[in-house]
């Protein structure tokens, strides 16, 4: 039996996720209140980011009635995003980057994948699929992916991947 699109897409959702943890962990929690330069994100506000656009997506893309223009972002955003921003420690922070994939693949699991060709209504006010922006969010965890990346080595750390890739992980 073929996956359904929706497997498919939940599996690289998973990959995509799996790096990310694992480049989270690669950086010690002495570091998390790192910041390359003063206006950018910390890691631990970086992966807070990751978390509250994924539980804004997860929580947004399973309903009946999606619309990325209901509320200004930040009100979207913190409808969502409570245990994002109460996540504080590097533990606390991998163990809701697992919980919270669990709880978005048994959503969209539950909505089923004909809802996510349901034409939405994006943030600039064109139409789009839930399926799309499903897919720009996975785009998203993995463009912060990177980040964490080049944090790691401004630290001194060889990359989660780079250390997979050598053999070395």
């Amino acid at each position: 039996m073929k996956p359904s699109l929706l497997e498919e897409t939940l599996e690289a959702w998973r990959d995509v996720r799996d790096g990310l943890a694992d480049e989270v962990r690669n950086i010690p929690a002495r570091h998390f209140d790192f910041r390359p330069t003063p206006e950018v994100r910390s890691v631990r506000e970086l992966v807070q980011h990751i978390l509250e656009v994924a539980m804004f997506m997860t929580g947004e893309l399973t309903r009946t009635d999606t619309n990325l223009r209901r509320k200004p972002w930040p009100k979207l955003l913190a409808m969502y995003a409570t245990p994002a921003y109460e996540a504080r420690t590097k533990q606390q922070l991998i163990r809701l980057l697992r919980s919270q994939l669990k709880e978005a693949e048994r959503r969209f699991r539950a909505a089923g994948e004909l809802a996510l060709y349901q034409l939405i209504t994006r943030f600039d006010g064109e139409q789009g699929t839930k399926f799309t922006w499903l897919q720009h969010g996975i785009a998203q965890e993995m463009y912060h992916r990177g980040q964490l990346a080049l944090y790691a080595r401004l630290l001194g750390l060889e990359p989660a991947l780079t250390q997979r890739i050598r053999g070395g992980a």
